[in-house]
């Protein structure tokens, strides 16, 4: 008999891959208690592919000093936590967390400047070991992905779920850092299954168990569901996913237009979103959520500043220039602000990412309190691709990289321009 999608093993050795019955409690091959079992595990899919504790990881991995230490990747006190390894995560510390408070949870961690330029080189490697496995991945971050594994199992003579086991193997020997994987039967799911057993982790979910296991979550548990869509739907009733569960189809539809239609489907574990291929980034940018919400221009600039530099950064080091540059800001009540412009000439200058972003925030800074600032870069192209107009922008970016690999040496204060400095000499701009 041909074997059909859904025939092979329903459990195995994330190990040494040996087919394992489905009651197993470790492996009788190797011993190791690492077991996937799944009653639907050889027709699922879809991943979800998860970078533990990313930058955190990356730095441990490089400095074994840093091996049993609580350790946070962020900037000074004023700054915030970019990622935080699983120890620092026990005393509640998390990314996006001020770092003065981050500090008050766990004062003995050791802070880590952030190398993006050392981060992307580790997530491209990350990415291409990906590409060998499916055409179709789906990159969402410098550190996650969406793979469609859907027909390989010919090409890898084995089912998607042993080929991911083997990549999470590969990727743990070979880069030194490890990562957490979610098998199930759309992206949704996926991404759900794939923070059921971090670190290092590998889940399997479907559509079935997922419904019974989604019933008790908050609304905001659905990703694009924010604080204001979560309070609209609480006020109708819907404070749970089971609340949304019961409900009708069509009169979600009727409650909220088309995102009802979506979030009932959802909340059925039900997304029908293909993998699609994306083979280079869309967009580099840069966000911080302010400690407390400002309205003062001063301060709106100064941070500006700062992410340009750092989108700029993250631009050189991937060797990439891009001409349509975004301002995001976030009111204190949450409602989002998106603008953007589109330049003649390409650049990863950091001063032309700031200049253009300023005209943008003078037009915002209308009295108005933000909680949140971040600027991106789309429209990107290699710098090789250059044209004779781009060049002039290119020569000054070197100037700008000679200053980043000062700081790189010897620290973010070596080299400080301009709005850079806040300190009470502050010079005029």
């Amino acid at each position: 008999m041909t074997a059909g999608p859904s025939d092979g093993p329903l459990c195995f050795c994330r190990d040494c891959l040996n087919d394992l019955s489905l009651t197993a409690p470790r492996c009788g091959g190797c011993g190791s208690p690492r077991l996937l079992r799944h009653r639907a595990l050889p027709a699922l899919a879809i991943a979800h592919i998860d970078c533990d504790a990313f930058y955190a990881t990356v730095e441990k991995r490089d400095n074994p000093a840093l091996a049993d230490k609580p350790v946070i990747v962020g900037g000074g006190r004023r700054g915030v936590v970019l990622a935080a390894c699983y120890t620092a995560r026990t005393y509640g510390v998390h990314s996006a967390m001020p770092m003065f408070k981050a500090l008050a949870l766990c004062p003995f961690a050791a802070v880590v400047p952030p190398d993006m330029a050392k981060y992307v080189r580790i997530g491209r490697d990350v990415r291409t070991a990906m590409q060998a496995l499916t055409p179709l991945v789906e990159p969402l971050s410098i550190d996650e992905a969406f793979l469609d594994l859907s027909g390989t199992r010919r090409v890898h003579g084995m089912i998607p779920a042993k080929v991911l086991a083997k990549f999470a193997t590969r990727i743990e020997c070979q880069l030194g850092i490890t990562v957490s994987v979610g098998l199930s039967c759309n992206k949704f799911l996926a991404k759900i299954a794939s923070d059921l057993d971090k670190p290092r982790g590998f889940a399997a979910l479907d559509q079935e168990e997922a419904r019974a296991m989604l019933a008790d979550k908050p609304v905001g548990f659905i990703f694009g569901v924010g604080p204001a869509t979560q309070q609209r739907l609480s006020e109708r009733g819907f404070r749970t996913i089971g609340d949304l569960q019961h409900a009708g189809e069509i009169d979600m539809m009727m409650q909220f237009s088309a995102d009802g239609r979506r979030l009932w489907r959802l909340a059925q574990g039900i997304d029908d979103r293909r993998v699609i291929a994306d083979r280079g980034a869309r967009t580099i940018s840069s966000e911080t959520t302010f400690e407390s919400d400002t309205s003062d221009f001063a301060t709106l600039e100064r941070l500006l500043w700062r992410l340009s530099e750092k989108v700029s950064s993250r631009l050189k080091a991937s060797e990439l220039s891009g001409s349509t540059i975004t301002l995001k800001l976030k009111t204190a009540d949450f409602r989002r602000r998106t603008r953007s412009q589109s330049i003649s000439v390409s650049t990863q200058l950091a001063s032309k990412i700031f200049a253009t972003c300023r005209e943008m925030l003078t037009k915002e800074a209308d009295g108005t309190a933000f909680r949140l600032m971040g600027t991106g870069v789309s429209a990107l192209r290699a710098v090789s691709q250059a044209g004779e107009a781009d060049m002039l922008d290119l020569r000054s970016a070197h100037a700008e990289r000679a200053m980043d690999d000062l700081r790189k040496k010897f620290g973010s204060a070596a080299v400080i321009r301009g709005l850079a400095y806040d300190g009470p000499d502050k010079p005029r701009q």
